[in-house]
């Protein structure tokens, strides 16, 4: 069975095809790295909405001119991050 890094790259790249956003920049470790730590800090279905909060906000940024495209993605992450950080400690289940 092919595992998540074979399979995760020509998804993406299939994936900004298919939406005619061929040229952005994905950083997957960074998306799951985010991912993780708003699944981890709130629950685990926060992980989903954060990443798409997060992409929102730095494509806003990006078409305003406010930054390029990568500066906006690291940009709204370290908000994200310190949002949850800021959250009182979720206990283990």
């Amino acid at each position: 069975m092919a595992s998540a890094d074979q399979i995760l790259p020509p998804f993406v790249t299939e994936l900004l095809t298919a939406l005619e956003i061929e040229d952005t920049p994905v950083d997957i470790d960074a998306v799951l790295g985010l991912a993780g730590v708003a699944a981890h800090g709130v629950v685990r279905p926060a992980a989903p909405v954060t990443t798409f909060i997060v992409g929102y906000a730095a494509g806003l940024a990006a078409a305003t001119g406010q930054a390029t495209p990568e500066a906006a993605m690291r940009a709204a992450s370290r908000v994200a991050e310190e949002v949850v950080r800021r959250r009182p400690a979720v206990p283990e289940t």
